[in-house]
C-alpha cells in the first residue's frame, strides 16, 4: 500500500517542487502518496507549491511541544515525514511517533559541515573555508540531533577551485533535486513493505 507523505518546509520549497515533478512523471509508479505540505511560516514559498499541485497545504505553530504537528501529521494519517528545507528541531514527541521513518537533505557530506545553524549557504562557505575538493549530499534519518541520524546515501560534489558560496550551492541544490525525490521514493518503498520500518 502506498505511503502517505506530509513534506515540512520553511521555505520556498524548491527541493519539494522536486518531489513533486517526480510524483508526477512517475505516477501510478510511486511507493507514495503526496498527502501533506505543511509549513511553520505563512510565507513559505512551498505552501503555494503544493496549492498549485493540489496537495493539501496547511501552517503550523512550530514553537510548541510539538502536539501541534504531530496532531496534523495524524489528521492525515501520514506514513513518512519528509524534510524539504526546514529549519527547525523535530520534536521528540514526533521522533518517536514516526522513528524510522522522518528523512531529511542536508547539502554536505555528513557529519562534516553540519548541526545547529548549519544550513544554506553557511555550508557551502564553510567547505569552501576548510579547503575541502569535495562537499555533496547526505539523505538521513532524523533522530533527536541536527543533521544526525543514521545515513541513508551520500552523493559527493567536487569543489572547483574558482567555486564561491553560490556557485557551489546552485550545484549541489540541483544534486539534491535529482536525487532526493528517489530516495523518498525508495525509502517510502521500504517502509510500505516492511511494518517495522527498520534499516
Amino acid at each position: 500500500m502506498p505511503q502517505r507523505i506530509a513534506v515540512l518546509a520553511s521555505g520556498a520549497g524548491t527541493n519539494l517542487q522536486a518531489i513533486i515533478d517526480f510524483h508526477e512523471q512517475r505516477q501510478a509508479g510511486n511507493a507514495g502518496i503526496m498527502s501533506l505540505v505543511a509549513a511553520n511560516r505563512a510565507s513559505a514559498g512551498a505552501l503555494q507549491r503544493a496549492r498549485d499541485a493540489g496537495i493539501p497545504a496547511e501552517i503550523f505553530d512550530a514553537t510548541d511541544d510539538g502536539t501541534a504537528l504531530l496532531g496534523l501529521l495524524e489528521r492525515y494519517s501520514i506514513d513518512l515525514v519528509v524534510l524539504a528545507g526546514y529549519l527547525k528541531r523535530i520534536p521528540a514527541g514526533v521522533i518517536r511517533r514516526f522513528s524510522g521513518r522522518i528523512v531529511n537533505v542536508h547539502p554536505g557530506l555528513l557529519p562534516d559541515f553540519g548541526g545547529p545553524g548549519m544550513y544554506g549557504a553557511r555550508v557551502h562557505a564553510a567547505v569552501l573555508a576548510s579547503g575541502a575538493t569535495m562537499t555533496g549530499v547526505t539523505v538521513h534519518l532524523v533522530d533527536d540531533e541536527f543533521d544526525h541520524g543514521p545515513v541513508i546515501a551520500q552523493w559527493r560534489v567536487r569543489v572547483r577551485m574558482d567555486d564561491t558560496a553560490e556557485t557551489l550551492a546552485n550545484r549541489v541544490l540541483a544534486v539534491e533535486h535529482l536525487v532526493y525525490p528517489r530516495v523518498v521514493d525508495m525509502v517510502a518503498a521500504l517502509n510500505s513493505s516492511d511494518s517495522s520500518s527498520d534499516f
